[in-house]
This record gives C-alpha cells, structure tokens and sequence, in this order.
C-alpha cells in the first residue's frame, strides 16, 4: 500500500459511524482499495498514474462495472490524502449517507 493508501486504513479500520471497510477487496476482474458493504461504496486512492496512458479509460469502465452493481465508487486523490485526511473522511462519511 501507498502511504496515502495505510494513512486511509488507519482511519478506515477504525470503523467510522460503525462502518466496517475491508482493503484490496476482490471483485470480479477488479481489486478495490477500500470497500463498505453495508454502504456499497468502494474508495479508491488515485496517484499520478491514474491519469496518464489508457487507465482514465480502464477507470472508467471498472467504475461502470461497479455501478452496474449498485457500488458507488469514490475517487481520492493521493495528494489530498496526505495533505487532508480529515475532509477526505468527511467526504467518504457524506458518500456513505447517499441513496445508492
């Protein structure tokens, strides 16, 4: 795991709102960061290669598998993991209150 990545599990494994996460969640093809499945919402951290080459498109179509699923999928950017974990919980607590 990336730094942003165990920063985010520190928080997560403590359970938020009683929300239970699981990390590098297997499903179908794909692997997800973090996964709540009470809240269906999967939380991918995004580093710099997630924009370059064909992984916008691969994101995409993984995003869509999941949605196809009824899984929310909530994007983070590494660096805003670093530089502010507490919106970055704020945003995952807010996700998890939406209708899915």
């Amino acid at each position: 795991m990336s730094l942003s990545e165990i920063l985010l599990w520190r928080i997560l494994r403590q359970r938020p709102n009683g929300l239970k996460f699981r990390r590098q969640h297997p499903a179908g093809l794909y692997a997800a960061d973090f996964y709540c499945h009470e809240a269906r919402l999967i939380v991918d951290i995004d580093g710099e290669a997630q924009d370059r080459g064909d992984r916008p498109e691969r994101d995409a179509e993984r995003d869509a598998w999941f949605r196809a699923r009824g899984i929310a999928t909530l994007r983070v950017p590494a660096t805003v993991m670093l530089k502010t974990p507490d919106d970055v919980l704020t945003a995952i607590l807010h996700a998890t209150e939406l209708p899915q």
